[in-house]
């Protein structure tokens, strides 16, 4: 990985920390997640990045992919899930952390299970990390917790870290929260960790979509022309990365809603599903974004 590179990982991660921290210290219960989206996407762009990727804003159940939309009136309450990521140049940065929004502190003991599970695996990486290693640190600490506690938390197996690279946010290999075989090395790589912890099952189901989108088929070819514009705007502007309705209002397009159905239903982008607990029980997340030179293993968002 040449020099530049890593300064740029460097950059896009100090970005999303601060996003983040500005985050914490932001969000109330009741504030509009519209409100606290913009405010998050505004903080970055003043940092002198772009967003990565829309916020998410996931909200008790739902572990990931929801974005509020222009109009949305939905109120930040529960347990709040904030994923965030910054862009210099195509390099990202990636972070979430989850809020308890509750007067009686209900979710303290899921988030603080939660912080634990990724400080142990953040000091578990080494310029000689393999993907299985952050497994087995998070399953041992889980499983310790638990036997101490008597709890039943549990992992929710179908959400992983994953590679980062130059605008692509979620690249192989996928990183696993639970015990595993997988002994590739991460060495020359970046790439997120990020444990979800919940009190149901651990199994998710895709529920409706969360107003994230991305391009599916660049070359796509839309018959109605304000999709069309969108499109265009699109790739020249996110490329693969992810993005949202407020990014399309933002830059003053109309009926952008029904682009977006069309350019859906053309399989030309994708509308990411909302990922939910199966049993309907709160999730808790927390994610810090990592980069591996040859000698050296750096927490781009600490």
């Amino acid at each position: 990985m040449e020099k530049d590179e890593i300064e740029q990982y460097k950059q896009a991660g100090q970005i999303t920390k601060q996003a983040r921290e500005f985050a914490r210290d932001f969000v109330k219960r009741d504030m509009k997640l519209f409100d606290i989206a913009e405010a998050i996407e505004n903080k970055i762009r003043e940092l002198g990045a772009e967003p990565a990727f829309p916020v998410n804003l996931s909200l008790n159940e739902v572990a990931a992919h929801y974005t509020p939309r222009p109009g949305d009136e939905t109120l930040a309450q529960g347990i709040l899930k904030i994923d965030i990521g910054a862009c210099m140049d195509g390099y990202i940065g990636d972070t979430a952390i989850s809020l308890d929004l509750t007067e009686d502190q209900k979710f303290k003991e899921i988030i603080e299970l939660n912080k634990a599970l990724l400080k142990a695996a953040k000091e578990a990486v080494s310029p000689e990390l393999e993907v299985k290693d952050i497994g087995d640190v998070i399953t041992n600490k889980l499983t310790e917790y638990n036997t101490k506690k008597e709890t039943n938390f549990t992992i929710i197996a179908g959400l992983t870290g994953h590679g980062l690279d130059k605008d692509l946010i979620h690249t192989s290999p996928n990183i696993p929260n639970y015990a595993n075989s997988n002994s590739k090395k991460l060495k020359g790589m970046a790439f997120a960790v990020e444990p979800f912890v919940t009190t149901g099952s651990g199994e998710i189901y895709e529920g409706d979509g969360g107003g994230i989108y991305s391009i599916k088929n660049p070359s796509g070819q839309a018959r109605d022309r304000d999709a069309r514009q969108i499109l265009k705007y699109v790739n020249e502007n996110f490329k693969t990365r992810p993005f949202c309705a407020r990014w399309l209002e933002r830059a003053g397009f109309n009926k952008i809603n029904f682009a977006l159905s069309i350019l859906t239903k053309q399989g030309i982008i994708h509308h990411y599903p909302q990922l939910i607990e199966r049993t309907k029980s709160p999730v808790s997340q927390m994610e810090h974004s990592f980069l591996i030179t040859d000698d050296e293993a750096i927490c781009l968002t600490e």
